[in-house]
């Protein structure tokens, strides 16, 4: 029976009071990674990693290598990666065994919530399953989506049908369901939810704990149901949920994108993604990116450690961008920023604040984002965003 130790929340900035989007320079995996960080909070150990979304950028090779980047983990954990709504975030949460962190992402309204399981905490056990076939909704492999459209036919032999063959008590959440009158059906006042994916059921735990309620809570994925119940004990639960305000305006300059180099991208993966320094024995002292000495005596230094770098610093210097660049929405924002107690100095881009706003000796977190999508190959680094955006 799994214990919900901590449970993070991610919500982007940009959007409406009930429906986020993402940025240009987030995607499913950076979202994670900003959900995950959050449930790390507690200090919890992670040995297997669960991500669940419909909307991974690389459904071919993987997202492995980035999301343990973000996260600050270990290459070697074992990432499963599962294309799935609602339902199967609560299936992967009732069954996990201690040290998993389950993660669940959404693009359409965008939101990412995880969890991390323990030895104690939140106690819930899986308590229901309905595997129906109503197929409103379809995506084919190329993309293309067909939608019948007919809420109705949801609601009558949709959800409602599911709930009513899963033979659980009245739940005190659904996730899943875009339908005002889900909560005629619930005990109480069920939590409003950002997202209507596989994140949905982990933003209803989380309201769950706040509160401490206890029952079942069901997740819906057309015709699919799955239920966990939430019972005794108590969750760390961290949000990271700004205040949203509009997409800042730019323009996207036309042109050829710049083309990608798999061989320099291979190259550069950890230097520009771990957020590692190298830290020579004989000097102590760290260099970014990791990189070889050459020593007084001429002998190139090639051993050093990669020990993890601060992600808080203030704004060393700044700069604002307005040449067009192809593919790139401009104007932007560039700084250095000096990393506390560390003596190293990086160079980012500024998220998540208007073009020119960020001055020197502010301060904020270096956070994972994607730089570029060439050649169909999303491209991720650190980005500089400014405490005062930060703050919910």
């Amino acid at each position: 029976m799994p214990y919900i130790a901590s449970i993070g929340t991610y919500l982007p900035r940009w959007g409406t009071a009930g429906r986020r989007m993402p940025g240009d320079d987030e995607d499913a995996v950076t979202l994670a990674v900003e959900a995950g960080r959050a449930a790390l909070r507690v200090g919890a150990t992670v040995e297997r990693i669960m991500l669940v979304s419909r909307d991974l950028p690389l459904l071919e090779g993987g997202n492995a290598a980035v999301l343990l980047a973000g996260l600050g983990l270990d290459p070697e954990l074992e990432v499963v990666e599962r294309l799935g709504g609602a339902p199967a975030t609560l299936d992967a949460l009732g069954s996990a065994r201690p040290r998993t962190l389950i993660i669940g992402v959404d693009l359409a309204p965008a939101g990412a919530a995880a969890a991390v399981v323990g030895e104690r905490g939140l106690q819930v056990r899986h308590s229901a399953r309905v595997a129906r076939s109503l197929p409103v909704r379809t995506r084919t492999a190329t993309g293309v989506v067909h939608d019948y459209g007919d809420p109705r036919l949801l609601h009558e032999r949709g959800w409602r049908a599911a709930l009513a063959a899963a033979w659980v008590d009245a739940p005190v959440a659904v996730a899943g369901v875009d339908d005002p009158r889900i909560g005629e059906l619930c005990v109480g006042d069920p939590p409003e939810l950002p997202t209507l994916g596989a994140s949905s059921g982990l933003f209803a735990l989380a309201a769950l704990a706040e509160t401490g309620a206890t029952g079942p809570l069901v997740a819906v994925d057309q015709a699919s149901l799955s239920g966990i119940t939430v019972a005794d004990g108590a969750a760390q639960v961290y949000r990271r949920e700004p205040v949203v305000r509009d997409l800042i305006p730019g323009t996207l300059a036309p042109g050829a994108e710049i083309p990608i180099s798999l061989a320099a991208y291979e190259r550069a993966f950890i230097a520009k993604v771990r957020w590692e320094a190298g830290r020579h024995s004989d000097s102590g002292e760290l260099d970014f990116p990791p990189r070889f000495r050459v020593g007084e005596d001429g002998s190139l230094g090639t051993e050093y450690e990669l020990v993890p770098l601060p992600r808080v610093g203030a704004v060393y210097t700044e700069a604002t961008v307005h040449i067009p660049v192809p593919g790139l929405r401009t104007p932007y924002s560039l700084v250095i920023v000096e990393l506390d107690d560390v003596g190293v100095r990086a160079l980012a881009r500024v998220t998540g604040a208007e073009p020119g706003s960020t001055h020197i000796g502010d301060r904020g977190h270096m956070v994972l984002r994607r730089v570029a999508v060439r050649s169909g190959v999303p491209d991720y680094g650190y980005a500089f965003e400014p405490d005062s955006e930060v703050t919910a």
